[in-house]
């Protein structure tokens, strides 16, 4: 069995107080419909728990109802940080789950073709995670804004989700992160914690995430949606 657990249970603290990125309207649908809609349609997907703000848990099951997600096991509210929230969510998978994909919310571009590809690749090396190169030049900056070297770029890749894991080694991971009460901004990030291989799955289209409200029309054209 394959679970997604889908993440939208952060402050949103960039796009100003009491706002929350995952509801507001993209097209004709809130945010975090677009990345439901991509889990439902994925052939992979059994089952999405889906992780949100205490607050928002009855509009979350109110956006499940209106769009008609079958494969949602659970709505519930997450935790203070996102590794809090993906745990949270992992306590409510079914327990026959092999395959974990971890989804920002507030990742609307999401195809089901790329969670089939992260999924594959979590089959075959226990892990796939979503990312892209680095095109940019990058500048490293010890304080202030004075550059003291730039980095080499080819070798510097943007990650993003879905972020699918062998079950087991999440759990593994995620054990480590509690025991050493370090914080991880990703599910990648506690795998490498334990010294296992993290495999990327290199995706040549728009993933961008929601942060600001300018990220709304672009996410919109990246989209092709009015």
């Amino acid at each position: 069995m394959n679970t997604a657990i889908i993440v939208a249970a952060g402050k949103s603290e960039r796009m100003g107080p009491n706002t929350d990125k995952a509801f507001l309207s993209l097209g004709s649908k809130p945010v975090i419909a677009w990345s439901l809609l991509a889990f439902e349609q994925c052939q992979e997907i059994d089952q999405i728990v889906l992780v949100v703000r205490k607050d928002q848990v009855l509009a979350a099951k109110s956006v499940v109802q209106m769009f008609g997600i079958s494969k949602i096991r659970t709505v519930v509210a997450g935790g203070g940080r996102r590794q809090d929230s993906v745990m949270i969510g992992m306590e409510e998978m079914d327990p026959d789950t092999r395959i974990v994909v971890v989804h920002d919310g507030a990742r609307p571009c999401v195809t089901d073709e790329l969670i089939a590809e992260t999924i594959k690749s979590a089959k075959r090396n226990g892990c796939g995670v979503a990312a892209g190169r680095v095109w940019d030049t990058v500048k490293y900056v010890e304080r202030g804004t004075t550059v003291d070297h730039t980095v080499d770029r080819t070798k510097l890749w943007s990650v993003q989700t879905p972020q699918a894991f062998n079950a087991e080694l999440l759990r593994r991971a995620y054990r480590a992160v509690e025991e050493q009460k370090v914080t991880v901004t990703d599910e990648a990030g506690a795998v490498e914690l334990i010294g296992e291989p993290v495999r990327l799955v290199e995706w040549l289209h728009p993933n961008l995430k929601i942060t600001t409200a300018e990220d709304l029309p672009l996410a919109a054209a990246a989209m092709k949606i009015n």
